[in-house]
């Protein structure tokens, strides 16, 4: 077999020979071929092909290996090159061909995938990050894969055992275990029991139990040797050779793999209670689940438990259907092919197709956390923010008394001050604390007090209720501070205010979330921001990969104000790195604001590739051309101006909103040489230049009152913000010091899959009180109003 596609480096080569070769030149006759093809390989690869003759020469060896049948469906040349990759991306995630490659040019290109994603929708079809992003990471997987199945074939070949068939089996697999799985009887082994019995010559031994001889036991003295001292030795290795071979065969490995899909069971039981206090993994003491019904967060949860010694994990199997399969496989029975049979499935398949299993089960499980958290996590990202608001921030606390800090409409501190407003402090200090607060909001018209949501916080949100009872105009929200001791500790909180302690730099982060939450959590890892589920237990790599790209993505979706953004914002935008993101900053400091997209060329190491894929989400208000201050990008600056001057446009006022709103975007699009997809987003953004597409999200809900779990009851409707969204329900905020828990079975009428299908992270939500546990300080709320049926 010639493996010609090694010939051709860099890849770039090899597409474009594939592509000449199988789809321009289908119906010319081979002549044509070859010489099409020598042009390209003479004129586009000198360096690896010196002779024009050398091209030739290979497009000769691959048409004597695969002319006969290279136009079949089946045949080795269609699977290879007829880019089966494109094919798969397309029916796995329904896009298109072009669509593919489009987005995968446009990338190899440098463009990141919000600029694909805004500015190339005409190229597209309008795909947004989600699909780009899911075609960029299944051609990576699949070129993975395709790498993978060629290293096992080069090294099947070299033994001289690669069939026609075996050849189309890893070819066609599409999962990695499956090309494992088809590898392992020729895989590279340690010396095992086995290899020690074939080189002591006992493979012929194994051979006569095969044929059921009379008296095996007589016959197995003459195979006695070193390491095999007497028959029933030497009939013991001829037993591990036959059950190697039997526990490799990959037709019985495969109907193993479905049997226990489908039929076997996950259980758990009880290994230490003593590890588990709080009784968290009680409902698995004694669980079983079918496998193939396994769901996610079940998975994740036996994981922690195995993990901190809690439970033991184990499979039921219908172990005796098990065995049957691999009887099926010798046409004799004896007391030896019985013991290979047992050995086999025991020892060698159940224990390789459980660790399979499980490890599939994890990484199903691990997919669908991710995506929960990242769900979550956008949700929290785009809710609306509070601006113009002067808002105290709350960091409560008991011991060591509540920080607080006041920011401006703009987000800068004003001051900052420790109170004790809540016990173990003295009656004289929860009074001076009253006082303190009350001073604060007078002196620098307080709007709103942003509450931490940890420790203290019940306490800290009575205290509050009770001073604003003199300040009706001033409201209080509780705030998720998940992260904010994590970014009051970090090396940019320690810039940004370098002689204020710790806890107080985490109370101007909880006040600030609440003016844009979106500019302030990203500065903290996304991993600390509490709205997934087991997140410390999934592949940590592959979490921050996804939570980057839901930071990213939101980012570039809102846009960045150049002259308020810190580094830790301009670092998500587009084309923009760590060290770009600082060189804005002090070019800032230096010079003054940024007056234009223009300007922004002027910063040191900010060149045209990053400048082309961040201008268009960076935003100057300050700018006196009004297209700075929007999404359309620079390079359709000119095509705007025309567009001005054909519907006589100088300033955008009602009659110029009418004009565009009138507009035919169709034929002004060909008029202007623009894709229709591009003129719509451009007039989108010049009917409402700077705006903040969060502010369609729900707000904060805002409160003067304090309310008690006590002052709850069944069937009481209430209104509240969905804080975490996980697989079996949803948390709400209510006012309440713990969140109430709506049960997915509480959610809607219909079936649904998935919590997030009605509810997501900052909605508001209205809610009735379904149970109270008064004891445990829980309440379970429903979703469906109480004459509804559950």
């Amino acid at each position: 077999m010639i493996h010609f596609e090694n010939l051709f480096k860099p890849r770039q080569l090899r597409l474009t020979v594939v592509r000449l070769l199988t789809s321009s030149v289908l119906s010319t006759t081979s002549k044509q071929c070859f010489e099409l093809t020598s042009s390209v390989l003479s004129t586009t690869s000198k360096q690896y092909f010196e002779q024009p003759a050398a091209s030739f020469l290979v497009c000769f060896l691959i048409f004597i290996e695969y002319e006969k049948d290279w136009r079949k469906p089946s045949s080795l040349w269609y699977n290879r090159f007829m880019d089966k990759k494109y094919e798969k991306i397309s029916q796995d995630l329904g896009v298109t061909l072009k669509q593919i490659d489009t987005v995968l040019s446009l990338t190899a290109e440098g463009a990141t995938i919000p600029f694909i994603a805004r500015y190339r929708k005409d190229m597209t079809g309008s795909l947004d990050e989600v699909a780009i992003k899911a075609i960029i990471d299944l051609d990576k997987s699949l070129t993975n894969l395709n790498d993978r199945k060629e290293a096992v074939l080069a090294k099947i070949q070299e033994q001289g055992k690669l069939t026609k068939e075996l050849e189309e089996a890893i070819l066609v697999a599409e999962k990695l275990a499956d090309v494992e799985e088809l590898y392992l009887p020729y895989k590279e082994k340690r010396r095992t029991k086995a290899t020690i019995a074939r080189e002591a010559g006992l493979f012929p031994l194994a051979r006569l139990i095969l044929q059921n001889i009379v008296d095996l036991e007589k016959e197995a003295e003459k195979f006695v040797c070193e390491g095999f001292a007497t028959g029933k030795e030497a009939l013991t290795g001829a037993v591990d050779i036959l059950v190697e071979a039997l526990s490799e065969d990959v037709t019985l490995r495969s109907m193993t793999y479905q049997e226990v899909l489908r039929h076997s069971k996950l259980t758990s039981q009880a290994k230490d209670e003593s590890l588990d206090e709080k009784q968290v993994f009680q409902i698995y003491y004694d669980f079983s689940e079918t496998v193939g019904t396994m769901q996610g967060y079940r998975t994740l949860a036996l994981n922690r438990g195995e993990k901190l010694g809690v439970l033991k994990i184990g499979f039921e199997h219908a172990t005796d259907r098990i065995l049957a399969f691999f009887a099926t496989r010798f046409k004799v029975k004896n007391v030896y092919i019985d013991e290979v049979v047992q050995q086999s499935v025991k020892k060698k398949v159940l224990p390789a197709i459980e660790r399979r299993i499980r490890t599939e089960l994890t990484e199903k499980a691990e997919e669908g956390a991710i995506q929960l958290f990242s769900d979550n996590l956008r949700n929290l990202l785009l809710v609306a923010p509070l601006k113009g608001r002067v808002v105290l921030g709350f960091d409560p606390a008991f011991r060591t008394g509540a920080k607080l800090a006041v920011v401006d409409a703009t987000g800068k501190m004003l001051t900052t001050q420790v109170i004790y407003p809540v016990k173990p402090a003295s009656a004289r200090q929860i009074e001076e604390a009253k006082k303190d607060l009350a001073d604060l909001i007078g002196q620098y018209g307080v709007e709103i007090i942003a509450i931490g949501n940890g420790t203290a916080s019940r306490e800290s949100e009575a205290f509050v209720a009770e001073v604003l009872k003199d300040f009706p105009e001033v409201s209080y929200v509780i705030v998720n501070e998940s992260g904010a001791s994590v970014y009051s500790a970090s090396e940019l909180a320690r810039q940004e205010f370098p002689d204020l302690t710790v806890e107080k730099r985490s109370a101007i982060s909880i006040a600030r979330r609440l003016q844009d939450p979106l500019a302030e959590l990203v500065k903290i890892d996304p991993k600390s921001i509490g709205v997934g589920q087991y997140q410390h237990d999934v592949s940590q790599k592959k979490l921050s990969e996804s939570l980057d790209f839901v930071v990213d993505t939101v980012v570039n979706q809102v846009g960045v104000n150049v002259n308020t953004a810190s580094p830790a914002l301009l670092s998500h935008v587009a084309g923009l790195n760590k060290t770009i993101s600082e060189n804005i900053v002090k070019y800032r400091e230096e010079e003054g604001k940024i007056t234009s997209r223009a300007q922004i060329k002027k910063v040191p190491r900010l060149g045209a590739k990053a400048f082309e894929q961040a201008a268009g989400f960076l935003r100057i208000p300050e700018s006196s051309n009004i297209l700075d201050n929007t999404g359309v990008h620079p390079e359709n600056y000119t095509a705007v101006k025309e567009l001005f001057k054909r519907l006589d446009i100088k300033d955008l006022n009602e009659e110029a909103q009418s004009k565009l709103k009138s507009l035919s975007v169709k034929e002004m699009a060909q008029e202007l040489d623009l894709g229709p997809e591009t003129l719509k987003d451009i007039i989108a953004d010049l009917l409402k230049p700077g705006r903040d597409f969060r502010d369609s999200f729900d707000a904060p809900v805002l409160r003067q009152d304090v309310l008690d779990i006590k002052d709850l009851v069944v069937g009481q409707k209430l209104e509240g913000v969905v804080r975490n969204v996980v697989d079996f329900g949803a948390f709400v905020d209510i006012g309440i010091h713990e969140d109430g828990l709506i049960h997915i079975s509480h959610m809607s009428r219909k079936f649904i899959k998935h919590p997030s299908q009605v509810v997501s992270v900052g909605d508001l939500v209205t809610v009735w009180v379904k149970k109270i546990d008064t004891e445990r300080e829980k309440v379970n709320l429903s979703l469906l109003a109480p004459n509804e049926t559950d």
